[in-house]
């Protein structure tokens, strides 16, 4: 067993140390005083801010997708730790629709707390499968479980200090590691091969109607907010981590079938 880290693993290690660093010791951030304050106000169906609730349903709808593909994925075609971080992920997108939607009933600090706790499931599993598939199954695994308990501490240290400094550097850190690690090879030819430019898209267009929130819900003559848009285009992250998966297993059943052929 190599214990020696790798150059990819030590770089990786170095950002994860540096972020860590500015997270304690960088200066306090305060949440913006209206962040609560969204464009969508209106009730449907009886729902309080009806479309940004009703808008995560495509959260649980990739999550539900995302575990039925992985669950025909014979085991013996994915590495456990990829296997592992791909179940985490999708649960985290379940859970996350159900954080989100309830956060967004009554939008406050609370139910904010919820909504991050449920996002921090998933970018263990997320970040936790970047690294397994372009850094190493080790370094996978550590940034997954690291993220488990780092991300819900920052999200608790914002609740009850304020500071919301450790939570922004999570989901910077989080990017960060998806360009490095996905601009890097495969770490296992058995493992899957993401096309991680079109997560960082999604997130990116997400993001950009998160902070145009008022300006689209104007601009579509009230029809729908930035933040409803938010929730329906990041879910779509998931789509290429799904669609890899899909065709992973495809190829390898294909090549199962061929071996039992010949």
């Amino acid at each position: 067993m190599r214990l020696k880290p790798t150059p990819s693993e030590a770089l990786l290690l170095l950002a994860c140390a540096v972020l860590a660093a500015a997270a304690l010791f960088g200066p306090g951030v305060g949440q913006p005083p209206a962040f609560h304050a969204y464009a969508e106000h209106r009730a449907l169906w009886g729902i309080p801010h009806g479309l940004d609730v009703l808008s995560n349903i495509p959260f649980a709808v990739a999550g539900l997708l995302g575990l039925r593909v992985l669950g025909q994925v014979p085991a013996e075609a994915l590495p456990p730790v990829q296997r592992g971080c791909l179940r985490l992920f999708f649960i985290g997108l379940l859970v996350t629709a159900a954080g989100s939607a309830w956060y967004h009933l009554s939008p406050n600090d609370p139910g904010l707390a919820v909504d991050r706790l449920a996002m921090a499931v998933a970018f263990a599993g997320l970040l936790g499968l970047v690294a397994a598939t372009g850094v190493s199954e080790r370094a996978g695994r550590a940034l997954s479980l690291v993220l488990l308990v780092l991300a819900p501490a920052a999200v608790l240290g914002w609740y009850v200090t304020g500071n919301v400094l450790p939570w922004v550097l999570v989901q910077m850190g989080g990017m960060l590691t998806i360009v490095f690690a996905g601009s890097l090879r495969p770490a296992s030819a058995q493992g899957l091969q993401v096309r991680w430019i079109l997560v960082l898209a999604a997130y990116a267009f997400a993001k950009l109607f998160e902070v145009g929130d008022h300006v689209v819900f104007q601009g579509s003559g009230q029809l729908f907010s930035g933040h409803t848009l938010k929730h329906v285009v990041a879910a779509f992250a998931a789509w290429p981590v799904i669609a890899s998966l899909a065709a992973h297993g495809r190829r390898q059943n294909g090549r199962h079938t061929a071996v039992q052929a010949a």
